[in-house]
């Protein structure tokens, strides 16, 4: 037993059956033999690896925490679980479908579901009034770090429930999930940031707040800058962003700066070069001379301020477009804190990430996108320019990692026939693919939201 008393002393032992070959790996409950399978073995005798102590234990944390949604969702706030289609039409949510053949009508295909979206819209109109479900959901795309071909989501779709009471049901689960799994209390309520204060202090809509470093925009200090590189930028639509780096100018070499490992960093994110700055400990600049030297003493004074830099620091620049002005910082800033030991591991940072564009511009393809998906709900604010408006959808990140979301939902069939025009389909098209759904928005949908 875990306590190391013995539950039971065997007399005697009958083998049932006995192992005939040798093991590709050894499986024991000790901390040290975690790691020295290649995964490609574990995943090739993946019965052996679920034996492991590690595998064992995520396995059932799984099975607490899904059952902790249900007696939550279903005993506290009366939601019902209903199973939706796995075999389905085509809808757009973002990512590539996986498509499996119709034997029975040959040349046609059935697509498996990125999300149970629309029919989570139609159960509203039904009357099912609190849906979950525990959902299998498949995208065909690259892998990531967080991201699988096919995974499992807990998905909610609520009717006549305002913004504010989906956010607050959101951390209340999260908030017990943490509690009674992990023991950690999280903040009530959760900090929350909007899209474009994420994007301007961070450089990205799900920033990691373990660790204090901010984006510092410096554009008016090099307006009339006889630096080109920052003015000429400026002056066709770019912007400057400086990232302070405490204690960087002694971390960094010069070398490291111009052709080493930062600069390397810099480049993958698609920057064309990686400008910086040292401050010296008499408060002097050393670095890219021509930088330097287009510093008059009132703009050296602003942007130590501005940066709140002191002796010994670094501040690296971003030049360029705001899009990728802020991937590259971003970028940036997470490699710094992770080389230089400024991430706490042992914090709990979760937040909301709110009011997101409804579109994106595709530059290559000249139009416009849907940031999420085409059925999100524009704020009623900004009706009047519907490109330009804010979306009622929301991010949950936690530790810098997106790990849920939703929105509000269109529930008007005009409304939601004028964004599938915005990104580029038509009335026939949008009759075409999304005719049911637009017949059910018709038949007195209620407004509802997801998460």
């Amino acid at each position: 037993m875990k306590t190391g008393f013995i539950e039971v002393a065997a007399e005697d032992v009958q083998v049932l059956n006995s192992v005939k070959s040798k093991l590709p790996f050894l499986v024991t409950t000790s901390d040290d033999a975690n790691d020295f399978a290649k995964e490609e073995i574990r995943l090739r005798y993946r019965c052996l690896d679920l034996r492991r102590q590690q595998m064992h234990y995520n396995i059932l944390l799984r099975h607490k925490v899904v059952k902790l949604f249900r007696r939550h969702l279903e005993d506290v706030h009366g939601f019902v679980e209903i199973e939706t289609p796995i075999l389905s039409r085509s809808t757009p949510e973002g990512a590539r479908d996986y498509l499996v053949p119709s034997r029975v009508q040959p040349g046609t295909f059935y697509a498996l579901p990125q999300s149970p979206q629309l029919f989570k819209q139609m159960l509203m109109v039904s009357g099912f009034d609190k849906y979950y479900q525990i959902a299998r959901c498949f995208r065909d795309e690259d892998l990531r770090a967080d991201r699988q071909p096919e995974f499992t989501q807990l998905d909610m779709e609520m009717a006549f429930t305002p913004l504010e009471d989906m956010l607050r049901l959101n951390e209340d689960l999260i908030r017990k999930v943490f509690l009674e799994i992990k023991g950690v209390q999280l903040p009530n309520p959760f900090p929350r940031l909007t899209y474009a204060e994420a994007m301007n202090r961070y450089g990205s809509d799900r920033p990691d707040t373990r660790f204090n470093l901010e984006l510092n925009d410096v554009s008016d200090l090099f307006l009339e800058s006889p630096f080109r590189v920052f003015s000429d930028t400026l002056k066709n639509g770019g912007i400057v962003k400086a990232l302070c780096v405490p204690s960087g100018a002694k971390r960094y070499s010069n070398t490291a700066l111009k052709k080493g490992d930062i600069y390397n960093e810099a480049i993958k994110s698609g920057a064309k070069g990686l400008p910086f700055l040292k401050v010296m400990d008499g408060g002097e600049f050393e670095g890219i001379a021509s930088l330097v030297s287009s510093l008059d003493p009132t703009n050296k004074e602003q942007l130590l301020k501005r940066c709140s830099a002191g002796p010994g620091d670094l501040i690296l620049f971003a030049v360029s477009y705001p899009a990728s002005v802020n991937k590259t910082l971003d970028w940036l800033r997470i490699f710094v804190a992770h080389q230089l030991g400024l991430i706490d591991h042992s914090k709990h940072s979760i937040l909301w990430v709110t009011d997101f564009p409804m579109f994106e511009w595709n530059e290559p393809e000249q139009r416009f996108e849907a940031l999420h998906h085409p059925f999100t709900a524009p704020n009623p604010e900004d009706m009047e320019d519907l490109p330009s408006a804010r979306a009622l959808a929301y991010d949950v990140v936690y530790n810098g990692v997106e790990i849920g979301g939703g929105s509000l939902r269109i529930y008007k069939r005009e409304v939601q026939q004028k964004v599938l025009e915005i990104v580029g389909i038509s009335s026939e098209q949008a009759e075409a693919k999304f005719g049911y759904l637009l017949e059910a928005l018709d038949m007195g949908a209620p407004p509802h939201g997801n998460s």
